[in-house]
């Protein structure tokens, strides 16, 4: 007759951690899907070197990039860089640089969407940048030849923003009042790819200023709005609830300048 097995603390643990092991060194060794280069019909791989040739401006900071980390090698180990993005280039040289010999993703989203299958997704939904339209591309809001892919300059989520007030120039101030969330980057609140609800937001109605406004502040110095009846009221019983059920907090006729006020500290015309 066996006698049950005593259960320890350090055996769950090194259990786990061989099984954790176990798990790793099979994702190592599975089978992968690879990426396969655009197809240039007619033309073979030149190597990277060439591209340097003629296109200096975008592959003289190429080795910052966070495309350079995908860079691939043809079956003799050739460095195939800026032909993994763009296909063979032989015609491309061999034409003197002819656009029409070369994948161009400024031309075509297609070549992003061979990695980037979930943006294709996100372009297809109700509210969306007009990508698959042709009428704005990828290399519009993406610089894929430097840096982690963001247009503009300084830090990160500067580069962010000023990627899109470039077009959205109403939305750049600067204002006297500023929400708090432009400077957290616009993806805060939007994303710019696409989604399901209107403006590209991430979320619907009073929802998604909820995801960062879960309180309001007390009242403070006598005079300020924040003392008035109906700022208490608003904030903190029946009458905002009832403003909020008609619409978003920037459609129920109270915060209209959501992005910034240069008249209003609770962003009011």
């Amino acid at each position: 007759m066996s006698t049950p097995r005593n259960w320890t603390k350090s055996t769950l643990i090194f259990g786990g951690v061989a099984a954790w092991g176990l798990l790793l060194v099979s994702c190592v060794v599975a089978d992968r899907t690879v990426v396969a280069p655009p197809q240039v019909a007619g033309a073979t791989f030149v190597g990277s070197k060439k591209c340097v040739e003629c296109h200096e401006k975008e592959t003289g900071h190429f080795a910052s990039a966070t495309h350079a980390k995908l860079a691939m090698k043809d079956a003799n180990g050739m460095d195939i860089g800026c032909e993994s993005c763009h296909g063979a280039g032989s015609l491309h040289v061999k034409i003197g640089g002819s656009k029409a010999t070369i994948v161009n993703p400024g031309k075509s989203p297609e070549a992003c969407f061979q990695c980037h299958l979930d943006k294709r997704g996100e372009f297809s939904l109700p509210n969306s940048h007009p990508v698959l339209a042709g009428k704005v591309s990828c290399v519009d809001c993406h610089d894929v030849h430097e840096g982690n892919a963001i247009k503009g300059s300084g830090a990160a989520m500067e580069k962010m923003n000023e990627t899109c007030t470039k077009c959205h120039v109403a939305q750049k101030g600067p204002f006297v009042f500023e929400h708090g969330a432009v400077k957290e980057g616009c993806v805060a609140c939007h994303n710019p790819h696409g989604t399901v609800n209107q403006k590209m937001l991430v979320a619907r109605d009073v929802n998604l200023c909820l995801r960062c406004h879960l309180t309001m502040p007390p009242a403070s110095a006598p005079g300020d709005i924040s003392t008035s009846s109906r700022f208490n009221v608003a904030h903190t019983g029946e009458l905002h609830s009832s403003d909020a059920q008609r619409g978003a907090c920037w459609s129920a006729g109270c915060h209209e300048a959501i992005h910034g006020s240069n008249a209003n500290n609770h962003f009011r015309y």
